[in-house]
């Protein structure tokens, strides 16, 4: 009985290897390039005024006109510390943080709420009641401003903080929900069953379970609510003849009205006015971005 050995395979010619991550790196970093410089005009646009306030603010009239772009020389520190040492800055500070802060919990507290049952319970008319939700992001401010200061005048909440809390918060609402419904839909149905099985009820499993689970959706709402508020400009004219409720948008434009000439010193009020909510969107900005895919997602 004869075997027969299988020929061993015949080596071709050698070659030499490639290197594909060597060549493959160019390509990709040609690729990102027009994102950097994007990425760069965009930033420059909203450092370059910033500072511009900034720089600004320490300079006289002077030294804007003769060098607007430069560092100030000599440093004019009193348009600050004048601003910081009248109550006309901090009365609208003060007026501002209130509205603001009683606008975010009431946001807040009520679309989490309202996102809970639209995530987490199947009823009928459910995904209709959603809708008329979002149909309020294109429901824009300015038109209705006659029939919420005629509203607002029926009810007697004209020079009332209310009459600016109640409004800013519905229009915060459907954003608010959308986010937080679509966080809380990615929270896995296994974690409520572990609850219920345990005791908890519907209301517990959203306070002591739900909410602390989405703290980063909760910062990236309060965080849309509060610098809404801040920056809310029309609602607050309308509604307050009383200045000793004017809010910072509307004391910068009475101090530029009473300081028109003097150039810095409105650049150095506007400058701290920004300050708290800039503050505020620092401390929260790590979970912004990560509240908001969270959000974007279907669960």
């Amino acid at each position: 009985m004869t075997t027969t050995r299988e020929a061993p395979p015949t080596r071709g010619p050698a070659v030499q290897p490639r290197a594909p991550h060597r060549a493959g790196k160019q390509p990709s970093r040609l690729r990102t390039v027009p994102l950097h410089v994007v990425s760069i005009v965009v930033g420059l646009t909203i450092v370059v005024p910033v500072l511009f306030g900034v720089l600004g603010g320490f300079k006289d009239n002077g030294q804007l006109t003769s060098n607007p772009f430069g560092l100030p020389k000599p440093w004019v520190w009193d348009n600050y510390t004048d601003i910081l040492g009248s109550e006309n800055f901090w009365r609208p500070l003060f007026n501002s943080t209130v509205i603001a802060i009683a606008t975010t919990v009431l946001v807040v507290m009520v679309s989490a709420m309202a996102a809970f049952v639209f995530a987490r319970f199947a009823f009928r008319g459910r995904e209709l009641l959603f809708t008329f939700f979002t149909i309020g992001l294109m429901f824009p401010f300015a038109v209705a401003i006659l029939p919420l200061y005629v509203l607002l005048r029926e009810m007697e909440l004209l020079d009332n903080p209310l009459g600016v809390i109640l409004p800013q918060a519905a229009f915060g609402l459907p954003v608010t929900i959308i986010i937080l419904r679509g966080f809380f839909r990615n929270i896995p149905g296994e974690i409520e069953e572990s609850a219920t099985l345990d005791g908890c009820t519907p209301f517990g499993f959203f306070w002591r379970i739900l909410l602390p689970m989405s703290r980063p959706a909760l910062a990236t709402v309060s965080v849309l609510a509060l610098v809404a508020s801040w920056n809310n400009f029309m609602l607050p004219l309308v509604v307050f003849n009383d200045q000793s409720w004017w809010t910072l948008p509307i004391g910068v434009q009475q101090f530029q009205g009473q300081y028109a000439s003097d150039t810095a010193r409105i650049l150095a009020y506007v400058v701290l006015a920004m300050v708290p909510s800039l503050a505020f969107y620092a401390v929260a900005e790590r979970h912004l971005i990560g509240g908001l895919t969270s959000g974007a997602t279907k669960g």
